[in-house]
Parts: structure tokens; sequence; C-alpha cells
């Protein structure tokens, strides 16, 4: 069963994804890849599952997905050092500060796609 997380994804993602090909003068799409970030709900298996299924029918009907799951990074406000976020725990391995911004894996991107034109 999908989750109308992922479904609703992949949704805006196919549109996207047809307006550049429409942009570029494309036929269709070989190739899609994605960085997904560990903080951004969404679930690479599924989304990947709802592409696969959702894809049929668009220009994407011959794609292939890539995905890059993005660990969390964090900057310490304090020291200034940035780490990778492990098991949740937003404590800065450096000086053991909390106040910290999260830098990348909070977000879902489009990085690329190969397509025949």
């Amino acid at each position: 069963m999908f989750i109308l997380h992922e479904f609703s994804i992949v949704q805006s993602l196919l549109d996207l994804i047809e307006k550049n090909v429409r942009e570029n003068n494309g036929k269709y799409v070989t190739k899609v890849v994605v960085k997904i970030g560990k903080m951004s709900g969404v679930e690479p298996h599924l989304l990947k599952i709802a592409f696969d299924t959702f894809k049929e029918g668009t220009v994407c009907e011959k794609a292939r997905m890539e995905m890059i799951v993005q660990d969390v990074i964090a900057r310490c406000k304090s020291c200034g050092k940035e780490f990778t976020v492990d098991n949740y725990s937003f404590v800065c391995p450096g000086c053991e500060g909390t106040d910290i911004d999260i830098v990348d894996g909070e977000d879902m991107y489009l990085i690329s796609l190969e397509m025949e034109v």
C-alpha cells in the first residue's frame, strides 16, 4: 500500500520533470537522480515504489531512479564545527553544545535528469 505522502511527492516530481523535458525539447527521460535528506520525511523505498508505479504513461516511463540519501549535517553555533548527526543526537562532538543549525539533510531535491532529445 502506498503512503499518500510519497504519492504526492512523486506527482510533484513527475510534474517538475515533465516541465524540464518540455523546456529542453526532450522526448523521454532515462534517468532521474534525487537527493533525499534523512530528516526530509520521505521514505526512499516507498518513493521508489511509487515512482516505478506512477511513471507509466509519462515521459519517465523508461527512466530509472537513482537516490542519494543525505545524512543530517549540523553546525555548532558555539564552536563552528560541522558534524554528521548520528542516532538523532543533536550535540556537538567538539564542545558538547546544543545550539546548532541544520545545514543539510532536511530536504529532497531533484539533482539531475538524463533525457533523449
